[in-house]
């Protein structure tokens, strides 16, 4: 009996040992899905909030993309802008150096004086053609006004023109119309400024302080003023282009030490 009383204890511990013990393996899966559940609740907000914030900061980054792109356009414009007015600015000294300015330099009538009025009369009749179409010339005819004038700075007698260019085209004539073809309109008009030169006997005129001229201008072609408004909407117009440029190339080396400025910040926030 004693024989097989422990024959059965050993066989009984043998089943007992090999067979697992549920209760144990129970507590220990559900302890793991306890601790698997809870770390994926507390993880997931953390990875939503990374989330959100990942995509505020793309928004910010395309932000920022896009207010550069916009200003780079601008300054780009507003360059185009500057080194336009400059070009325009110096075409227009050129164009107005080789009119105004030069015709200005040209001149010897220089000096301004008064003039009285000592005979105003018409003294011949000149030919001149006008034109009729393409390659169409026809002749035609206007009266020459002769005017005689007193110099008051010098007391000097001379003859009067209207401007440089009537003085280029006929020294002996005051004023050289538009040659027409309808003669009477031309003499209407010489006969118009005869009778005004005679009631105003003193007018303002323009002489050759070298005397080396024997007549004298009634008025400048470009005088004074039209050679200081000339000069100076090409000025306006060329400083205010260098201007522009200016300002932009400042604003783009303050935005790069600004930008130089917040990296350095960056670092030292971060080394903190």
């Amino acid at each position: 009996m004693h024989v097989r009383d422990s024959k059965a204890w050993r066989r009984a511990g043998t089943f007992q040992h090999l067979q697992p013990n549920p209760p144990v393996s129970r507590r220990h899966s559900g302890a793991a899905r306890r601790m698997f559940l809870w770390a994926g609740a507390k993880g997931a907000p953390q990875n939503e909030k990374r989330t959100i914030y990942q995509k505020i900061r793309d928004y910010d980054v395309l932000d920022k993309r896009k207010t550069v792109t916009a200003l780079k356009a601008g300054e780009d414009r507003a360059i185009l802008l500057g080194l336009s007015m400059i070009l325009i600015s110096v075409m227009m000294y050129f164009v107005l150096g080789i009119t105004i300015l030069r015709s200005y330099s040209d001149s010897v009538w220089t000096e301004e004086s008064s003039c009285t009025v000592l005979n105003s009369t018409i003294v011949a009749e000149v030919n001149c053609t006008y034109s009729c179409g393409s390659e169409c010339w026809k002749s035609s005819r206007y009266p020459c006004l002769q005017v005689y004038v007193s110099l008051n700075a010098s007391g000097r007698v001379l003859r009067l023109s209207h401007n440089e260019e009537a003085q280029d085209t006929n020294p002996e004539c005051f004023f050289v119309p538009k040659c027409r073809k309808d003669y009477t309109v031309m003499q209407t008009l010489v006969m118009n400024i005869s009778e005004r030169l005679k009631m105003h006997q003193h007018v303002t005129c323009y002489y050759d302080p070298g005397e080396l001229q024997d007549n004298v201008l009634l008025m400048r072609l470009y005088g004074h003023g039209a050679v200081f408004h000339s000069l100076f909407w090409p000025t306006c117009s060329l400083i205010g282009g260098i201007i522009i440029i200016a300002m932009v190339k400042l604003t783009q080396y303050l935005s790069i030490l600004c930008e130089q400025a917040s990296r350095i910040k960056r670092k030292k926030e971060r080394k903190d």
